[in-house]
């Protein structure tokens, strides 16, 4: 049952279907074959129930959010002012990627639209200052990463859902971690181009009065940041009422900076509905999937075969870590997560791991599966900017970054206070 269900889910997203749809017609397909009582009849009660979950509602929210900053030009002058403060380092503006990357992550919740908006205003930087191509798309996809990580993160907001877990105690776990990988990656940078100086292309010169001026354009992210993760810690908003807070103070900005108008409205509307609609779909999809696997006992047929493995608590994290290494190759993040998590979740859970703690190791997981080929989304977010060029170069550029995703989980597995420590200071 459970190798004919796994087939069955690859055939269909091998044949290019969507992979919403995949996945509801999977469960559509189990259904005869194991079930003798009619359950798809059910599936009008159950996209109900998923879909009408209030917190699920700060996901178009704060997709239109990062749209805003996008479209109203402000994450243009962020990415310059990051320039100016972190092109001195050995790497340039490779730097300046993951830092942009790390603070519009800290208003966006997305990681692809973390990785477009960098991407597009840093992409002409590799010809114009003879970067490394390889390794400068590799921090533009890596960078986007920081989205799913860094709060207010959608992904977060999906794990807290389906285990039903504070997500206000998983962004305080989130925020040292990902401040920890922007530092990694940022290490690995300075570190190669310091071995491959011609890697790091032409040094980048700035003065102080300079840095000092540009400043300014770090606060408009740095104010949305506060607004929002500011309100739900002070207890005064939800995450979902605290997005639309966000999206409020993201067009306050916009109108003060005469870019607020009907036409970039009209675009990020576009944007938003796009986006929300697909992911939407996926949980829809998703739920009524694991909905026909709990009925037809593969939840529970599986949950049985993983415990009774008779593995230690090690041993169980080092398998969840190359399980979702190699579906990452093969899946697309968001639909691994909500098809995956309600089963590994509560065995390793049961198995003695905190909930905050594995909700964050199973997010580095998922980031590492943003920029692992072949379905990397990262990797073709990034290859779609460029103009010209192989995919090659983005995978191989991706995959030292990679390398440090894997560091940071095993940092969590040393010093699990990396992840628990805010959670716990706060309670």
């Amino acid at each position: 049952m459970v190798t004919t269900s796994l087939v069955l889910l690859l055939v269909l997203i091998g044949i290019s279907i969507p992979v919403g749809a995949a996945l509801g017609v999977l469960g559509l397909i189990l259904e005869p074959l194991y079930s003798f009582l009619p359950l798809t009849k059910a599936i009008g009660e159950v996209s109900w129930g998923t879909s009408n979950e209030f917190l699920l509602v700060a996901i178009p929210l704060f997709i239109m959010l990062g749209e805003i900053l996008l479209r109203s030009g402000i994450a243009d002058r962020m990415y310059n002012a990051m320039s100016l403060w972190l092109s001195w380092l050995p790497g340039g503006l490779m730097h300046a990627n993951i830092g942009a990357s790390a603070l519009f992550a800290a208003t966006s919740g997305s990681s692809v639209a973390t990785a477009a908006t960098v991407g597009t205003v840093a992409l002409p930087q590799i010809k114009r200052q003879n970067y490394n191509e390889p390794l400068f798309l590799g921090s533009l996809a890596a960078g986007g990463t920081l989205g799913i990580l860094i709060p207010p993160s959608i992904n977060l907001i999906i794990y807290g859902v389906l285990t039903d877990t504070s997500v206000p105690r998983l962004y305080l776990a989130g925020i040292l971690p990902g401040i920890g990988i922007a530092l990694l990656f940022m290490l690995m940078i300075a570190i190669a181009c310091t071995l491959k100086p011609a890697w790091g292309g032409k040094r980048q010169r700035s003065n102080w009065p300079e840095r000092m001026t540009a400043l300014v354009h770090l606060l408009p992210p740095l104010a949305i940041f506060l607004v929002v993760v500011g309100s739900i810690y002070a207890g005064l908003a939800t995450p979902t009422e605290a997005a639309a807070l966000g999206v409020v103070g993201a067009l306050i900005l916009a109108a003060f900076t005469k870019r607020l108008t009907l036409s970039m409205l009209r675009e990020v509307f576009e944007g938003t509905m796009k986006t929300s609609a697909m992911i939407m779909l996926i949980i829809i999809g998703a739920a009524f999937l694991n909905f026909i696997m709990s009925a037809i006992g593969l939840t529970t047929a599986l949950t049985s075969s993983i415990t009774n493995l008779g593995y230690s608590p090690t041993t169980m994290l080092l398998v969840l870590v190359v399980f979702y290494l190699v579906l990452g190759c093969f899946m697309e993040t968001l639909s691994m997560m909500v098809t995956t998590i309600p089963i590994i979740a509560p065995v390793m859970i049961a198995l003695g791991f905190d909930p905050i703690w594995l909700g964050i190791v199973i997010i580095i997981l998922i980031e590492a599966a943003l920029i692992t080929p072949p379905v990397g989304l990262n990797l073709f977010v990034v290859q779609s900017l460029r103009e010209s060029g192989s995919m090659n170069a983005v995978m191989l550029g991706s995959l030292p970054f990679v390398l440090m995703l894997l560091a940071m989980i095993g940092m969590l597995m040393l010093i699990p206070d990396l992840a628990l420590w805010l959670p716990t200071f706060f309670d």
